[in-house]
């Protein structure tokens, strides 16, 4: 048996084929995080439900992160191009019905339908140009895909602004349609693998229990605190319940045939600190994705197409150091690179922990830039360490299981910092005396900035509220940059030498 990719006589010409689809679905799932961010004030003022906000962003990364590592598995057992196919045609289902939403409760259940169709798209992206590229190709690719993250961030916040002012938020769901049906067509005409036709123990089991542990932390970070007291019977039920399935999901893993996440990826020090690492950034990315807008919008006074900008910056940066790292990786020191990543992540996270509403867009897009380049260089170097550490039939989950760690932290990062924000809010109302009267969903008049319930005074309450609250998720952010820099300096030296294969 040939495993993995094998490309017909055409050869290269197929490959730069494969690779333009690759490009073209990465970019729709890269797209998606701009131009929500920008439009999500719009919708929340649309369809209210402030205190749902949170989980606009979570539900989709609940599943996103959940569906990561099945599909890391199961590409892994039925090959890379079915696996990927069905991953795209979800993700378009489930745009076309987020823009159809008529309350915020029904865009949640779409954007859940989004992510399970998103969690094939980046990382079994990542797998194939694993498969189809060399060691010394690999770095340079891995750089080109991750400069999508800059292409679709220069159109992603300006469409999102747009759409917004000019047509409907809807839009902002169905630009992925046309991006996502070209890229069905390409890996499905082109994209050519050989893979052994055996029977497979697929582990259910373990993705429920995976599922149940994951929707139970969520809904206590968001809960509790705000709808739900810290020592009520809900929110000791879900942390109870939490305990429970990590415990049952680990067992399981272990006695598993064919697990969900193969518990010996983990051994291996590079991948386990890896893997943590993207946990933390994932709580830095979504720190920055889901609130600078509602930040830049409510208490910067700023339009949502400057909003967009300033995340614009970021996707900039990334790429930019990503493509540099790329070619950089096989000629100079890891542990230097991997240095000043981490070091660009501290310093970007300084300028939100110091960011007030008088500081103007430049401040939180600049910050928002070195973030970015933090970003690239270590998430590059992360996935071509990660790839060249581990045999074929082990690629597919040892990528996913990164790409997993990276949106649970975004998942459960959207989670914590939505739930400081609730809290914090909730708290500066009832501390201005303005409880009987605001609610955290009042906020839905200052993210659109009209009501004509509400007095001057109490707009100013809560757009007071809204800059203390948001400041307390960049302390949140900051914090996370620092752990995410220990982490990166504690790499074994040795782990961090790529073997040519």
């Amino acid at each position: 048996m040939n495993e993995g990719a094998v490309l017909t006589d055409q050869g290269r010409k197929r490959r730069a084929y494969v690779l333009a689809a690759l490009v073209l679905g990465m970019f729709m799932a890269s797209i998606e995080g701009t131009i929500v961010a920008t439009a999500i004030p719009a919708i929340v003022g649309d369809l209210g439900g402030f205190s749902l906000y949170s989980w606009v962003f979570s539900a989709y990364l609940l599943m996103n992160a959940l569906t990561i590592l099945i599909y890391g598995k199961l590409s892994d057992l039925y090959g890379r191009k079915p696996v990927f196919l069905f991953g795209l045609i979800v993700f378009l289902i489930g745009s076309l019905l987020a823009g159809f939403a008529s309350t915020m409760k029904l865009l949640i259940v779409f954007r859940l339908v989004q992510g399970i169709g998103a969690g094939a798209v980046q990382p079994i992206a990542m797998t194939i140009v694993g498969d189809l590229y060399t060691i010394e190709e690999r770095g340079k690719i891995q750089g080109y895909l991750a400069s999508v993250w800059g292409i679709s961030a220069i159109f992603g916040p300006a469409l999102g602004g747009i759409f917004v002012q000019y047509l409907s938020w809807a839009w902002v769901f169905w630009v992925n349609l046309p991006l996502g049906l070209l890229s069905v067509i390409g890996i499905a005409v082109f994209f050519k693998e050989n893979v052994k036709k055996e029977r497979h123990a697929i582990d259910y089991v373990g993705a429920f229990l995976l599922f149940v542990t994951i929707t139970s932390l969520m809904i206590v970070l968001i809960q509790a605190g705000v709808a739900w007291a810290w020592d009520s019977i809900p929110t000791l039920s879900f942390i109870v319940l939490f305990i429970v399935g990590i415990i049952l999901f680990i067992w399981r893993e272990r006695v598993a045939r064919e697990p969900v996440v193969p518990l010996k990826i983990w051994t291996n020090p590079l991948i386990a600190i890896a893997n943590i690492v993207s946990l933390t950034t994932g709580v830095v990315i979504i720190g920055l994705t889901s609130f600078l807008p509602s930040f830049v919008q409510s208490v910067m006074g700023q339009s949502a197409i400057i909003a967009g900008f300033t995340l614009t910056a970021m996707s900039v940066g990334w790429p930019l150091s990503s493509t540099l790292v790329g070619r950089l990786l096989l000629t100079r020191s890891h542990r230097m690179l991997l240095s000043i990543g981490g070091t660009a992540l501290v310093i970007g996270g300084l300028f939100f922990f110091l960011m007030t509403g008088d500081k103007g867009p430049i401040w939180p897009a600049i910050g928002s830039f070195i973030i970015g380049i933090g970003m690239g260089s270590t998430s590059t170097l992360f996935i071509v360490a990660i790839q060249n550490s581990v045999p074929w039939n082990l690629r597919g989950a040892a990528t996913s299981s990164n790409m997993f760690m990276r949106m649970l932290g975004s998942a459960v990062g959207a989670a914590l910092l939505g739930g400081l924000l609730n809290t914090h809010l909730k708290s500066f109302i009832a501390a201005h005396g303005a409880a009987e009267h605001l609610s955290i969903d009042s906020a839905n008049a200052v993210l659109e900035n009209r009501d004509v319930h509400l007095s001057t005074h109490a707009l100013h309450i809560l757009s007071r509220g809204l800059e203390t609250a948001l400041h307390s998720v960049y302390i949140g952010v900051f914090v996370f940059t620092l752990i995410s820099f220990v982490l990166i300096l504690v790499i074994p030296k040795k782990y961090l030498a790529f073997r040519r294969k």
